[in-house]
């Protein structure tokens, strides 16, 4: 079916007896789930036995990047990492970008299917196609960056990509991170899956770009999507020169920048302390992945105080959310401190933050003591006490072996209520933008099949006011079922299929995205796709993995909210007196069911499976 962009092989690997083979690519495979997210997550559930527990050796640890990655298409250096979650027991997927998808592609693959458990600690080197096993006996404990330089060393090559996990995933804290230079799959406990099967790394080095198709045509839909981009007023002239976390400062003027545990939304501003002007003054260099000419990632580096020399590519934005407003933190230094820590340790910063942020309420309602915290005041806006507790987490200290469980486990083991205040949606904690005051926003975190996860189906339209496929009144209930598939199908086929970053998607070619996809992946693979064959493929990825979900134990009470998000209205600013009621809930999951073919109950229908070409197992 395809003559170029793919590389038309997977490799896989047995760590329970240190093998690897190639396979091909199936044609199948392509046609119906085009790439990255769609390939893994098809292989997962084909694969992976229902209830099998995600810390055991036979869950799959899966790599994929898409027809575009390495190709010269902009942006479009991205992998999906994939595998049963071990923080929310449903699919757990997560994207990165940075050089290592190229590399893979380049290497000779388009899937990696980590499989088993070796006996003791190894990495992987990979080089165009060539598989060794190596022991990381020295480097079992090592931080992130370290790893990484160890092994370049080791291999006496410094041009090897590296993705790895740190003490944090070796411990199997549930939200372990996968890290690639600096770059991370950072959600859902990827890194703890990883750590599970004694993996500590994987080294890949390629040398052979995949073959373009069509090379006349790929320049053509190259150069239109280029064009866009130069045309798209945000994505240079801002976006480019900040990137997100130019967000602090509208949301929190929209009164949707959540803070101290979303207790506080719209009472409190932190752009003095965290908006772009203190960010941008900051920066000291770019770091672009691999064939991208916006470079949005901004490298910030403390200069002095009590956090002098620490240095980090971020804080992005939902990072500047979750170590520091969720937390009632509003010193940049600190919160560059804390992304650079979980970067080094190898946990989500999402997770963390939000866990700590939750902790710190039940600590100032009396629920939690000094006795429970180690002695820390854990008080909102005590720097000093989130990066101690970061460390605890990592090495399962305390009240850090709890937190790192995450909040929903955490809160199930303290009782006390503690659940109405823990911010997760099937276990996953929740993204920045306080969804009580943008409602599809909010709808997609209830129906994700990650859990809460802005990047699934990110409501633009009400975010940055976007009128696209319409105009939408952020507050408004109805259509908001049939706006939150939109967005779910479109960005999963665009963006974690294909694979190419979001941005592009919400700041340059949002009215023509499946259109743009359709053109660069048929001139460089030689298919012909149809832009409305595009976005099927998104709806039957988010049906597949609907059906992993369901398969698991998952249905439609677990389509909701946290306790605060149903009963309690933001107190002030822009967004005052918004919240999402169950009623409000019910009527929103009713239209998107119905918009998605689904019963009552969120489950897809025969008729829709068959619409789809979706056996199930």
């Amino acid at each position: 079916m395809f003559k170029g962009g793919y590389t038309g092989k997977i490799l896989r690997v047995d760590l329970s007896s240190l093998s690897a083979k190639e396979e091909k690519l199936p044609d199948a495979l392509v046609k119906n789930y085009l790439g990255g997210a769609g390939f893994a997550i098809k292989y997962l559930y084909d694969e992976l036995k229902p209830r099998t527990p995600a810390l055991d050796k036979n869950n799959k640890l899966i790599f994929a990047v898409g027809p575009l990655t390495a190709t010269g298409a902009p942006c479009a250096s991205r992998m999906a990492v994939v595998a049963k979650s071990p923080l929310t027991g449903a699919v757990g997927m997560a994207l990165s970008g940075g050089q290592f998808p190229s590399e893979m592609k380049m290497a000779g693959y388009d899937i990696i299917i980590i499989e088993g458990r070796a006996e003791k600690p190894i990495y992987i080197a990979i080089k165009d196609g060539k598989v060794q096993f190596r022991s990381a006996a020295k480097i079992a404990g090592m931080m992130t960056t370290d790893t990484q330089l160890f092994i370049k060393e080791e291999l006496r090559d410094q041009n090897y990509r590296i993705a790895c996990i740190g003490p944090a995933g070796e411990r199997r804290v549930l939200m372990a991170c996968i890290v690639n230079e600096r770059r991370a799959a950072g959600r859902k406990g990827l890194g703890a899956v990883m750590g599970s099967k004694n993996l500590k790394a994987i080294a890949i080095r390629g040398t052979k770009r995949p073959a373009i198709a069509d090379a006349k045509a790929f320049k053509k839909a190259r150069a239109a999507m280029l064009k866009n981009m130069k045309d798209s007023p945000v994505l240079y002239p801002q976006f480019s020169k900040a990137g997100t976390p130019m967000v602090v400062d509208p949301m929190t003027e929209m009164g949707i920048f959540s803070t101290k545990n979303w207790s506080a939304t719209g009472q409190i501003s932190m752009i003095k302390g965290l908006g772009r002007e203190t960010q941008d003054t900051m920066i000291i260099n770019r770091n672009p992945c691999n064939d991208c000419p916006v470079g949005c990632s901004q490298v910030k580096m403390v200069k002095n105080g009590p956090y002098a020399g620490y240095l980090s590519e971020g804080p992005e934005f939902e990072t500047t959310y979750s170590l520091g407003s969720t937390v009632g933190v509003d010193y940049l230094p600190a919160v560059i401190a804390a992304d650079r820590l979980c970067d080094e340790y190898g946990i989500d910063t999402i997770s963390a933050g939000v866990s700590i942020g939750w902790a710190m309420e039940l600590y100032e309602k009396g629920i939690l003591t000094k006795k429970d915290t180690g002695g820390l005041d854990l008080k909102f806006g005590n720097h000093a006490a989130v990066i101690e507790m970061l460390r605890k987490i990592t090495y399962q200290e305390g009240l850090g072996a709890l937190l790192g469980q995450g909040t929903k486990k955490a809160a199930a083991k303290i009782g006390k209520g503690t659940s109405d205040y823990a911010m997760q949606i099937k276990g996953l904690e929740m993204p920045a933008y306080d969804i009580r005051g943008a409602k599809a926003h909010g709808l997609n975190y209830a129906t994700s099949y990650t859990g809460a996860d802005h990047n699934r189906g990110y409501a633009f339209q009400e975010i940055f006011d976007i009128p696209i496929p319409e105009k939408v009144d952020r507050n408004a209930i109805k259509g908001k079922g049939r706006l939150t598939k939109w967005n779910q199908d479109t960005r999963a086929v665009t963006c974690d299929c294909a694979t190419m970053c979001a941005f592009l998607l919400d700041m340059a070619v949002p009215a023509v995205a499946c259109q743009n996809t359709a053109d660069l992946i048929n001139a460089a693979a030689g298919t012909d796709f149809t832009s409305a064959e595009i976005e099927k493929i998104g709806e039957r990825l988010n049906n597949t993995a609907r059906l992993f979900n369901i398969a698991e134990g998952f249905t439609r009470k677990d389509d909701t909210f946290p306790k605060r998000i149903l009963t309690e209205s933001i107190k002030a600013g822009a967004s005052k007196g918004q919240l999402i009621s169950q009623k409000d809930l019910d009527e929103m999951l009713d239209e998107y069911y119905m918009e998605r073919g689904w019963d009552k109950n969120g489950k897809p229908t025969p008729a829709k499976l068959k619409e789809l070409g979706i056996k199930t197992r």
